[in-house]
């Protein structure tokens, strides 16, 4: 992966590089047990001081991004084992019902009649995100509901103890949360890990920044304003250049007109002032787009298809 470093921007270097390998994490640029650059070669590379480096792989560790290994170096935490491993288990606890039922002289007609009757008990019909910060949940719903037809609603944390909220409904999570929902989502709940766009990849077409180029950046969720802050300053951005607005302010619209482009969440997007170049940055990756329209595929999909 590669980082970009600002020392003129206003945004402290230990946060530039917590934020690039966080969003690397969430976005798949750094994979599960891949090892980071040492403190001494990364501040050597980038001509920074170690104490800074090593206070931003001190922050990763304690928010459990990443683990030190003694003699080793620092790594990406890796994740549970738990995709191939369910999918072994549920094929071979199908395996077993199919030996069962032979064993007691069961035809396989009889099989699938039983099996579509329960599946057809209690079907998913709609999504539901899960996600604490009401304005961030507002956009990633938005994106989920241009992306597929089956219904879509969010909730916060509350949701995973609501057997009325999960009755029916596929969990959708995002990477920051996965761990916090998982751990309080009742036991052999589903739960759907959507990840989010790449961002080094997506700013690759911006890169080298077009110098005295002024650049609006407008959202209502904060943590927008800040990560593209963060990430506009370290690919090269001057941040005089860089125009933001809160679209929750009054008069949030006013000069975004005379900005080259405007790059924007994708519910801000709809409520720009005509004739401006907007730029609207999807946070949910095409991968994740891909799932959930597998998911409502497999969905409605006809049970007898299935079996």
């Amino acid at each position: 992966m590669r980082f970009w470093f600002a020392r003129n921007g206003g945004v402290p270097i230990r946060e530039q590089l917590v934020t690039q390998v966080v969003l690397g994490i969430l976005g798949g640029d750094l994979a599960p047990g891949q090892r980071l650059p040492s403190t001494r070669e990364l501040a050597r590379r980038f001509h920074l001081h170690a104490n800074t480096v090593s206070a931003a792989y001190r922050q990763l560790e304690r928010e459990r991004w990443v683990e030190f290994r003694h003699g080793s170096g620092v790594y990406i935490r890796k994740s549970k084992p738990e995709t191939l491993a369910s999918a072994l288990a549920l094929d071979q606890l199908i395996a077993n019902l199919f030996i069962s039922a032979r064993e007691l002289g069961s035809p396989l007609s009889a099989v699938q009649s039983r099996l579509r009757q329960w599946l057809a008990l209690q079907p998913p019909d709609h999504f539901v995100l899960i996600e604490p910060d009401e304005e961030l949940r507002r956009i990633v719903i938005n994106e989920m509901r241009q992306a597929v037809t089956f219904p879509v609603v969010g909730d916060g944390m509350q949701a995973c103890g609501s057997a009325e909220k999960l009755q029916s409904a596929v969990c959708v999570v995002l990477p920051s949360q996965r761990e916090k929902v998982q751990q309080a989502l009742p036991a052999g709940t589903d739960c759907l890990v959507l990840p989010i766009q790449s961002v080094p990849s997506s700013l690759s077409e911006w890169m080298p920044a077009p110098a005295d180029t002024l650049v609006g950046i407008a959202s209502r969720w904060p943590g927008f304003l800040k990560l593209a802050r963060t990430m506009l300053i370290a690919t090269g951005f001057h941040p005089d250049t860089l125009v933001f607005r809160n679209t929750s302010e009054p008069g949030w619209q006013k000069g975004l007109k005379q900005m080259a482009a405007v790059i924007c969440d994708s519910v801000t997007a709809s409520e720009m002032p005509k004739r401006c170049v907007v730029i609207p940055f999807a946070l949910l990756s095409e991968a994740a787009l891909a799932e959930l329209r597998r998911y409502q595929q497999f969905i409605t999909a006809p049970l007898t298809h299935l079996l």
